[in-house]
């Protein structure tokens, strides 16, 4: 089932990436931190599959509102003229290095058992 998302998941990318091949320089901030947002729960998800705890209505939700409320914190920002969204970065980005701590300590603990 996941595996059907990833491929839609995909598809869907390309053929928006055909149609909008360009994005404005003034949108860049916005697309900037929805993506930093849906890589934090992307690794969000793989290291709670990891622990066993996955539920895929949270991994939806979790998908499309960080995305949503950063684009809002960016939006915001700009129009308080206050780098809000840097704020929103940080966060996110200590969750996504947390995150990946999670998930290179369980692949490196299977490596080093499957050579024991």
């Amino acid at each position: 089932m996941t595996l059907i998302f990833i491929i839609v998941g995909c598809v869907l990318g390309v053929g928006l990436g055909f149609l909008i091949p360009t994005l404005p320089y003034s949108m860049s901030n916005y697309l900037a931190i929805a993506i930093v947002a849906a890589l934090d729960t992307v690794f969000g998800g793989i290291a709670s599959n990891i622990k066993k705890n996955f539920d895929m209505k949270v991994f939806i939700s979790g998908f499309f509102v960080n995305a949503i409320l950063a684009i809002l914190l960016t939006y915001l920002g700009q129009k308080l003229n206050v780098d809000i969204y840097l704020a929103a970065i940080v966060v996110f980005i200590g969750r996504m290095f947390n995150n990946l701590g999670i998930i290179r300590r369980y692949y490196l603990n299977k490596l080093t058992k499957k050579k024991d």
